[in-house]
């Protein structure tokens, strides 16, 4: 299929073949016929990247204090391999279209159905999308074109700014910013029985306002306050809805001061906030701000699982927000053909994108900007052939790698390591989003990409996966791996409860029967670290068992977050089974049982299972305790691990040194701070390369996982667990 995408580096606009996304459970599978741009929005974001770094620097000073943490956090050279992989990654546009269902795992939707879709992480510019139902809405009145459907985000947009301002029948709105979004509103007034006024810097626009509905129009300045006093009858507007976007708090002061005593100001556009107090006091103005398409938006339990907000209690989400703008449409009470400038086939998007992107004094007007898709269904499926049937690079004693997700962590820690070997060969990347995949082959040079993991897994050319996917994928795609005879490289955890462990278990005792080979590798790279491999020096010195200590400064996770979710296995079984891993590198044991407490109190931001201590023993007697704090402060290090044994100690300072205290002498060797992320990959690949077992015995794989499982239990039932 084709889709618009924009490199982040170079700013420039490609139109490229990429593989057709995958529909998962709850999304439906859409043949797009029209896609809306919309020229702010979509005009900003083209030119930002297209803007040199000193530019972007200076116009989002966030992102560089973003970077500046990581520094701090991560050290300058994983920084610099994020901000390059940021750099080197192109970027979908788009967020309003329509087309046809051809694929549906959604409960509401059959193939064949018209559609409105919104998003901008999927309702993008491309000839297939896969959109979750949410963000779904069908047009059930075939007098309602996919051309005017295709405004339906914008119109939610719209709908959800007057439900806002709460404008009753006969109440006076005035509109401030009479461009895409300003028009819709303006329309959605005059249907709604309000007195609309309308402002703009451009009077140019004021000839369609008037033919929407708006009574009066005036340059948006001081200058049309006694024009707006007039209109009002010297009460001022009942609300004002601000559409304009600009760096400047001119909208917001001249709202301020045309709204009546107790009035609404509603805020859609992006606009300067630093406003003055005094307006506010003086008249009690209710200042809103409107959240996109309505209630459910930016919430990941509402647009990517379909949990749905109750009627009773929430009447308009996004959902029925946009069912109402088509409601409209098909009652013929918004007017959308004045507002529709310009048509492009969507072969000829970049020249769309060059109409917005002018900023010469004679570029020509434009509005509404529609891309007309009509490549065959079969054609646009072409790709899925393409790269099924590309050669395979497979040498004879090479690691040809399949990769299935491809995330920062694995961009920045992984990927760059298995490019650096001379015996890996890049085969297929496999993400289910197409511009990723794409993004992800260009900058480490694989040979193909894929969007269905079943095509990686199938290919027989491949014989080494790397799953850098999503925690609750990650069972699956190693009995994948040991079902179809190759190795597997599976960033932690190995999987997510003790059903997914003992079906490993099965399968690695099936394999093993069956005289198979493969390999099961978990990124436990902590133990492959040069600090730890001093600390292990350390420890064997000894003739007993060891006390250990490891205090994580983890740092805050909303609770929002995918990493925070139960169906993804949470931070213990996440991240706390590298600190585990570590101990039985260090005590060449496996714990043997296993006690949690977690954080108790009020607040119901403080997640339990973010600041927990976890008490664990060994086989071999020796003892070790985790501190894992979700509540410090990010100025702190991260890693703190304490080693004593038999009248010595070691200190490890988050990977940047070692202190030694060994009777009156005290040493201490200093590090680069790497975690051993490139070390434990060269294991990896030699261990391959040589047929020689796993860098880490699938033993103490399986108890460091059992034991994070077993955590889990401790902190629901307060007791210890037997592994």
């Amino acid at each position: 299929m084709l889709q618009l995408i924009q490199h982040q580096s170079s700013g420039e606009l490609h139109l490229a073949e990429l593989p057709p996304p995958p529909c998962p459970d709850g999304f439906v599978l859409v043949s797009v016929a029209r896609s809306l741009i919309s020229a702010g929005t979509e005009r900003t974001s083209v030119t930002k990247a297209q803007s040199s770094l000193l530019e972007r620097a200076l116009k989002q000073p966030q992102e560089v204090k973003k970077v500046l943490d990581s520094v701090r956090k991560d050290g300058i050279a994983a920084t610099l391999r994020k901000v390059q992989n940021t750099l080197d990654s192109y970027k979908a546009l788009g967020y309003s279209l329509a087309g046809t269902v051809i694929e549906s795992r959604a409960d509401g939707f059959l193939v064949g159905d018209r559609v409105a879709c919104a998003g901008n992480t999927y309702a993008f510019h491309a000839e297939l999308v896969a959109v979750p139902k949410n963000l779904v809405a069908k047009i059930s009145d075939e007098s309602v074109s996919f051309e005017e459907a295709a405004y339906t985000t914008l119109g939610a947009i719209a709908l959800q700014g007057v439900r806002q301002a709460q404008a009753e029948l006969g109440a006076s709105v005035a509109v401030i910013g009479l461009g895409l979004l300003g028009q819709l509103t303006v329309q959605l007034l005059r249907a709604s029985g309000c007195r609309v006024l309308g402002l703009d810097v451009n009077e140019s626009l004021f000839a369609q306002a008037k033919e929407f509905g708006a009574e009066l129009t005036l340059p948006s300045n001081r200058a049309a306050l006694p024009a707006i006093e007039a209109f009002t009858r010297g009460l001022g507007v009942d609300a004002v809805i601000i559409m304009a976007a600009t760096d400047s708090n001119e909208p917001v002061e001249l709202a301020l001061q045309a709204v009546r005593k107790r009035g609404t100001v509603v805020v859609v556009g992006a606009v300067g906030m630093n406003v003055p107090r005094s307006p506010f006091y003086e008249k009690e103005v209710e200042f809103r701000i409107s959240c996109s398409y309505g209630p459910g938006r930016y919430d990941a339990a509402y647009e990517e699982h379909g949990h749905d907000y109750p009627a009773a209690f929430v009447r308009w989400t996004e959902n029925r927000n946009m069912q109402a703008f088509l409601d409209l449409l098909a009652a013929k009470r918004v007017n959308l053909a004045p507002m529709t400038t310009h048509r492009f086939p969507f072969e000829r998007a970049d020249e769309a994108y060059s109409l917005i992107t002018d900023k010469s004094p004679d570029r020509k007007p434009y509005s509404g900007i529609i891309l007309e898709y009509s490549r065959p269904e079969a054609e646009r499926l072409r790709y899925a052939t393409v790269a099924a049937s590309a050669k395979s690079p497979q040498a004879a004693s090479k690691l040809v790698l399949g990769v299935i997700g491809a995330g920062a962590f694995a961009q920045t820690n992984l990927l760059p390591f298995f490019t650096a070997s001379k015996d890996a060969v890049l085969h297929t990347v496999c993400t289910p989003t197409p511009v990723k995949a794409k993004s992800v082959q260009e900058r480490f040079g694989f040979a193909n990409v894929e969007t269905s993991s079943e095509a990686v897994f199938s290919n027989s050319a491949i014989n080494t996966i790397l799953c850098a996917s999503r925690h609750d994928s990650h069972g699956k795609y190693v009995l994948d791996a040991l079902q179809n005879g190759k190795d597997i490289f599976v960033e932690k955890p190995l999987c997510i409860s003790r059903e997914e462990l003992s079906a490993i278990d099965a399968a690695v005792q099936d394999s093993s029967a069956q005289g198979s080979s493969s390999r099961i590798m978990v990124g436990f790279n902590r133990r492959f670290s040069a600090p730890f491999l001093a600390l292990k020096e350390f420890c064997q010195k000894r003739s007993e068992p060891i006390s250990m200590m490891y205090r994580v400064n983890a740092g805050a996770v909303p609770l929002q977050s995918w990493i925070q979710s139960p169906e993804q296995g949470g931070r213990i079984i996440g991240e706390v089974c590298h600190f585990v891993d570590c101990m039985s590198f260090l005590a060449e044991s496996v714990p043997v049982r296993i006690f949690a407490e977690g954080l108790s109190g009020a607040n119901t931001n403080t997640h339990r299972r973010d600041t927990v201590s976890i008490s664990l023993k060994f086989a071999d007697g020796s003892l070790g305790t985790i501190l894992y704090f979700a509540n410090g402060n990010a100025g702190v290090s991260k890693e703190y691990c304490e080693v004593f044994s038999e009248g010595r100690t070691a200190q490890m300072h988050n990977f940047e040194r070692v202190t030694f205290a060994e009777g009156s002498k005290i040493s201490e060797k200093k590090f680069d701070g790497t975690k051993g992320h490139k070390e434990e990959i060269a294991a990896f690949v030699q261990a391959i390369m040589r047929g020689a077992a796993a860098p880490i015995p699938y033993a103490h794989i399986r108890a460091t996982t059992l034991a994070c499982l077993g955590a889990e239990e401790s902190l629901q039932t307060g007791l210890p667990v037997s592994l």
